[in-house]
């Protein structure tokens, strides 16, 4: 009986040992389970630990910073100085042209930054050979499809013939021409008559301000026949004559309106004219009265009637 209780003893301790050790892993605390975890390494910390995983942003920015095309191929420094210009005085001139949009200045206000990108352009075009015996042309120019030098200098060039301001300045871009000076001092003093009778009555305006709007207007005509106008004189022209309209209620008879009046006027008494000619003439007519002639006397005809008898 003993031998037999005792083999029940070491089966019973052979099954209920193990699975007490089994309990002790699966029910751990948060503590000791948390402490385990940390003691265990990331899989993140050791992808970038390692000396054979790098990511591939770090691959891409070691490419593109190390990598460097033959010495053939590269712009020069020389052609990479003038493209850096160019880039300032493009940057200049743009912001100039924006604070003279409206109103609109950019001939008067941007000509000479203008002329300093036109300069830098013909160095860059110019067949001409620079240090080293080398032209930028091709090399700035012609070298991909795009052409991005030509397209914007084509931008800027179109806008400064679209505003005709080569009509308002001077050849090689060094000032503004006598015209269009002279016709902005007539158009300050035009606008310094206005600012002096505006707050008044209107009608002192119109009177006081007559003579010189008036001058300015033979002058913008004048300059209109010339072809010696560009957008700068255009939009204050037509700024002037807004002011001058339709915030003072002014009116003023402008010089070519003068022969279709006069055309107007005849056409309209054309009619009338014609009317009245017909009416005298017809009158005329009728005061002729046609007289028949007188018999003759009866001597005479007993005269014929003797002959014929």
């Amino acid at each position: 009986m003993f031998p037999y209780n005792l083999y029940l003893f070491f089966v019973f301790v052979a099954i209920y040992v193990p699975s007490l050790k089994c309990g002790d892993v699966v029910h751990l605390s948060d503590s000791e389970s948390a402490d385990k975890l940390e003691a265990v390494p990331s899989l993140s910390n050791a992808a970038v630990s390692s000396p054979v995983f790098k990511p591939a942003v770090d691959t891409v920015f070691s490419f593109s910073v190390l990598s460097s095309f033959p010495e053939d191929l590269e712009v020069s420094d020389y052609c990479s100085d003038l493209l850096h210009i160019f880039g300032q005085r493009y940057v200049a001139y743009v912001n100039c042209l924006v604070p003279a949009a409206r109103p609109v200045k950019v001939c008067q206000s941007c000509y000479s930054t203008y002329g300093s990108v036109v300069e830098i352009y013909k160095n860059i075009s110019s067949d001409q050979m620079g240090p080293g015996n080398e032209t930028c042309r091709d090399s700035l120019l012609r070298s991909d499809r795009l052409m991005l030098v030509y397209q914007l200098y084509s931008n800027l060039e179109s806008l400064w013939e679209d505003s005709n301001c080569a009509q308002c300045v001077t050849g090689h871009f060094e000032s503004l021409t006598n015209d269009t000076l002279y016709f902005m001092s007539t158009l300050n003093q035009t606008l310094t008559c206005f600012e002096k009778y505006q707050q008044g009555n209107h009608t002192e305006l119109c009177k006081n301000c007559k003579s010189a709007y008036g001058t300015l207007n033979v002058l913008y005509s004048q300059m209109e026949k010339n072809s010696t106008l560009c957008i700068d004189i255009e939009d204050a022209m037509n700024m002037t004559r807004r002011l001058w309209s339709k915030n003072f209620n002014c009116s003023f008879p402008r010089e070519e309106n003068v022969p279709v009046i006069a055309v107007s006027s005849f056409m309209l008494f054309l009619p009338i004219i014609f009317y009245l000619s017909s009416f005298l003439h017809s009158e005329q007519k009728k005061r002729k009265l046609i007289h028949p002639r007188r018999a003759k006397s009866n001597t005479s005809l007993m005269n014929i009637q003797d002959k014929l008898s």
